[in-house]
């Protein structure tokens, strides 16, 4: 973490062992993440009830580079925030959840497929085994009989409506898989 944690009791005693709580939390927090650039924790003892024992609540705020993420954890109606030890550790566990989802989207793990390009086979070399497509943008795309996956290359036809993942190839753009559309397509 960038800056110290800081830790705030309100209307309540400072607790040595309750903060020590905070702080191994917290430094668990900077394994899930090592740049979080602050950590402010704060437990707030509510006021007393007559029926009932007291009630805490805990809110963390962690700032991450381009935002900040939240937790506050208040006291139900069950009553199970009674002690603040459950308390940090409820906020803990959601503060941990918010930052596991923003570290894999910021690390790039969370998966993106892209979707499909539509087109028609414009031209075919059936000797050669490769084609082109014409995108639905109007743009000619180079294929290869090893990229049409669910009908065999020499059943395929001009017109013929396709779907296909371009990359980049070594003479411009490429289809890297080829997929006929509809049900209803030639085998041969």
């Amino acid at each position: 973490m960038q800056l110290p944690v800081q830790v705030t009791f309100r209307n309540m005693e400072r607790s040595d062992a309750l903060e020590a709580d905070v702080r191994e939390r917290a430094d668990k927090l900077d394994r899930i993440y090592d740049r979080i650039m602050s950590c402010r924790v704060v437990i707030e003892e509510h006021h007393k009830h007559h029926h009932q024992g007291n009630l805490f609540h805990c809110r963390i705020d962690l700032k991450v580079p381009n935002g900040e993420l939240v937790a506050s954890r208040d006291p139900g109606e069950h009553h199970a925030h009674e002690d603040a030890y459950v308390a940090v550790r409820d906020a803990f566990n959601s503060i941990q959840r918010q930052l596991e989802r923003y570290a894999e989207e910021h690390r790039g793990d969370v998966k993106t497929h892209e979707v499909p390009l539509h087109g028609r086979i414009a031209q075919l070399n059936l000797g050669e085994g490769f084609g082109l497509i014409e995108a639905s943008d109007g743009r000619e795309i180079y294929f290869h009989r090893n990229s049409v996956l669910n009908v065999p290359f020499h059943g395929l036809t001009v017109g013929t409506e396709v779907r296909f993942v371009e990359e980049k190839g070594e003479e411009g753009p490429q289809a890297s898989t080829v997929h006929v559309e509809g049900k209803h397509h030639a085998v041969g």
